[in-house]
Parts: structure tokens; C-alpha cells; sequence
């Protein structure tokens, strides 16, 4: 990729397209150095669930990621109501001195995480009008993509799969639709399992991927964030280098036939 190739997301650029999530590792010091392998920009952060200044006595991840070398992208994970998420975003706003870029999701079953978009909706609008600049978590129905993107949101970001699942990409045909139509950047989220899964969903034509589970669920965590790099990478490489066509039943010599030497007359 050259180095103008870069990711945009609310007007800051960024050179990676890989975002990855900071829970389910076994400690602080191992979160760290999947972030750094994964050579990662955009760190989510499930604020009910991580403590991050508001627990005092306790290990405090700012102190392994901080702000001043990641961009912190506080999230909404376990929330279940628009009033809960927007509740505790303005914590976090609060908590980071003012930080408006965050990660809305508002689930709607805490069995298949799937979003609830009525509530996400709600809490995109509230949001949006609070100052706020919203990354939403979200179906892959293009309609309901459109409708974030025109109430504001900053990206949309479209399942792959259920969150946590590693089933990759369960319909291309929709993220193409919403690739097609959005003016803003299209993030994959949950769903991706390993390296290939990021590769396809870049191949596709989204402008970035987000995992958490992919990699802190792996058998080895460090290894599967530099897998998630590269397949990031190539896949972007892959996009914008275009495919060759899909022939069927069109067998093709992959050296040119012209000009070939051929053996003289018998004599």
C-alpha cells in the first residue's frame, strides 16, 4: 500500500485499517502486546466492563494503552437500551477529558449479541446531537446503514457474523450493497475468526475490520495479531489492485501463445 492509502475517520487519518478490541485477554501486559503486533491505531474499549479511571484501586488499562499512543474508541458493549448507551458514553466523555469519538452498539439478545436497531437508532440520534461522533455497530441491511449514515454516524459498521462467533462472512452480497452506497467508511465488526476472514472482508471493498475474539480467544494471542495484519493488508493491496475476471469454462495459458519457437520441418 503507499503511504497516501490511509484510513479516514472523522476527519483524522489513520494508517492502519485494523482496529482491535482490548477485553478477553489474560491481563493488561498481554492486551499490550497483541495491540502492538496487530500494529493497530483505534483501540475499543467496553467501558462497563473495563476500568479505565472509574474503579480507583484498580489495575487501570490507561496505564498499558494510552491515550497519547492510541486513539481510544470507548464502547457500549452490554447495553441493551438506547438510554444505557448514551449513559455510558457520557461517562466516558467524561472519564477522557471531553473524547467524543466512540463505538455505539445496542444489543437487542444477550444470547446471539445481535444489535436492536430501533434503539440503535434512537441512541445514533441523541448522540449525534450531543456532540458526539458515532461509530455504529449495526445489521448488514444496507436501509438501516443508509439511515445511521444520513442521522450523522461517522462509519457504519456492519457484522460479519454474530460477535464472537469466528463464522466470518456470512453474506458478501449485503456488506457490497452498503460498500456501494456509503459516502462514510464501512467497518466490518464481529464475526471474523482468522487472517482469511479479515483478507475477504478488505477484498470486498470495506475500509477497514475490527476484532476482539479473533485474536485474545486464539492459541496464541501475539501471533494471531500479526496473522490479523497482514491479512488486513493484503487484502486492501488485493482491493485495490482489482482481481482478474471470473471465467467459467475458460481455460487461458498463463504465458503468452505469440512468437513461440517452434521445432522446423522434419527432414
Amino acid at each position: 500500500m503507499t503511504t497516501q492509502d490511509t484510513l479516514t475517520i472523522a476527519g483524522r487519518a489513520y494508517s492502519s485499517r485494523l482496529l482491535v478490541g482490548t477485553g478477553k485477554y489474560k491481563d493488561f501486559e498481554q492486551t499490550r502486546a497483541a495491540l502492538d503486533a496487530s500494529g493497530t491505531e483505534i483501540v475499543t474499549v467496553a467501558i462497563r466492563r473495563t476500568n479505565i479511571g472509574q474503579n480507583a484501586g484498580e489495575p487501570n488499562l490507561l496505564d498499558y494503552v494510552p491515550p497519547s499512543r492510541f486513539t481510544l474508541l470507548p464502547n457500549t458493549a452490554g447495553c441493551y437500551s438506547a438510554d444505557d448507551a448514551v449513559r455510558t458514553l457520557r461517562l466516558a466523555r467524561e472519564l477522557l477529558d471531553g473524547h467524543d469519538l466512540v463505538k455505539l452498539e445496542v444489543l437487542g439478545d444477550p444470547h446471539t449479541l445481535f444489535p436492536n436497531m430501533p434503539e440503535t437508532l434512537k441512541a445514533t440520534k441523541t448522540l449525534v446531537d450531543d456532540g458526539f461522533k458515532v461509530m455504529v455497530y449495526c445489521t448488514d441491511d444496507p436501509i438501516q446503514a443508509r439511515m445511521l449514515e444520513d442521522m450523522g454516524a461517522v462509519a457504519v459498521m456492519p457484522l460479519a457474523s454474530l460477535i464472537g462467533s469466528g463464522m466470518g462472512i456470512l453474506n458478501p452480497w449485503n456488506l457490497r450493497l452498503i460498500i456501494d452506497q456509503a459516502r462514510v467508511p464501512v467497518v466490518v465488526d464481529a464475526g471474523v475468526g482468522t487472517a482469511s476472514d479479515a483478507a475477504i472482508a478488505m477484498e470486498l471493498g470495506c475500509d477497514a475490520v475490527l476484532m476482539n475474539t479473533a485474536i485474545a480467544a486464539a492459541r496464541a494471542p501475539i501471533l494471531m495479531a500479526s496473522a490479523m495484519k497482514k491479512g488486513v493488508e493484503a487484502g486492501r493491496e488485493a482491493f485495490l489492485a482489482g482481481r482478474m475476471p471470473k471465467k467459467l469454462y475458460s481455460g487461458a495459458p498463463s504465458s503468452p501463445t505469440e512468437g513461440l519457437i517452434t521445432a522446423g520441418p522434419a527432414k
